[in-house]
Formats: structure tokens, C-alpha cells, sequence
């Protein structure tokens, strides 16, 4: 009965990384991952400045947590990006994290507080695969190492994520 219900955890949480898998399809090409990169650090800095209003003090150092290490990454990939001979464009958000960004402006409170915890969960999962991908299978040798080197902070985020409750 423990095997089975070791087995049934697994596949469920198996299941649950798929989504995001899926969405990611085939490895990037380097330009789009630095794209795909800058544009999910920047969302998560956005969300983060926004939060900083938030009267629930574990959302507030949350997002602090998320300006300081995706300041860091986005200066690691663009370091690589470098190294690699491209150069990357100014981050931009994509029309989803736009529209995110916009519904998370609109909340006040609580409804704020759980609306960027819900957000937050997503656009981790979204980045833990990119991330992923590019570490395994990426072109560019620097931007896969750096890949490699941000996948266990954004795992870090995903897990403090899951520990947080919406209030």
C-alpha cells in the first residue's frame, strides 16, 4: 500500500510539471530564451514593486526576495548572452503577462495578495521549465550553464511558493 501511494504521488506530481513542459515544446533557440528570460524577470520585478504596498509582511519579503534574484538572473543572462555573441534587446512582457500585470494593478488587499500568489505560481512554473530546457538542450554554452545555474533559485521559489498560503 506505501508503493502505491508512492507511485500515485509521483505520477501526480508528474502530471503537474507536464503543463508547463508541454508548453515549452522544443528548446529555444538562444535569442528566444533571452527574450523568454528578460521578459519573465521583468514580470516577476513588476509583481514584486506592485507587492511592496501589501500589508501581509511574508508577500512583502516574498517579493523582495523575487527583485533581488531576478535582478540577478536577468544580469547572468545577458553576461551569457554576451558571451555567446548576441545581444539582447530590452526585456518586454508578453501580452499574458501584460494582462497578469494589469489584473494584479486592478486588486486591492487580500484579493491582491491572492491573486499574486495564484500569478506567481504560474510564472514560476512557466520559468522552473524554460529553464529546464535550456539547461539540458540548450546551443549556447553560456546561457546553458547560466540556464543550469538558475533553475535550483527559481525551484526555490516554486517551493516557497508552495509553502505560502494565499491568507
Amino acid at each position: 500500500m506505501t508503493i502505491f501511494r508512492t507511485l500515485a504521488a509521483t505520477a501526480f506530481a508528474a502530471s503537474l510539471a507536464l503543463p508547463a513542459a508541454a508548453q515549452m515544446g522544443s528548446t529555444p533557440t538562444p535569442k528566444t530564451f533571452v527574450m523568454k528570460a528578460g521578459a519573465s524577470d521583468k514580470f516577476e520585478i513588476s509583481e514584486a514593486k506592485l507587492m511592496m504596498a501589501s500589508k501581509n509582511p511574508d508577500i512583502v519579503s516574498f517579493a523582495n526576495q523575487m527583485t533581488t534574484d531576478h535582478t540577478k538572473s536577468t544580469d547572468m543572462v545577458k553576461a551569457a548572452a554576451k558571451a555567446d555573441g548576441l545581444t539582447p534587446a530590452p526585456p518586454m512582457l508578453d501580452a499574458k503577462q501584460k494582462h497578469d500585470l494589469a489584473a494584479l494593478t486592478a486588486k486591492h488587499g487580500k484579493a491582491r495578495d491572492m491573486l499574486y500568489v495564484t500569478q506567481q505560481k504560474a510564472a514560476h512554473a512557466d520559468a522552473l521549465a524554460l529553464m529546464q530546457a535550456y539547461s539540458t538542450s540548450g546551443t549556447a554554452p553560456h546561457l546553458k550553464d547560466v540556464a543550469g545555474q538558475i533553475v535550483p533559485v527559481v525551484q526555490s521559489h516554486v517551493d516557497m511558493l508552495g509553502k505560502m498560503s494565499a491568507m
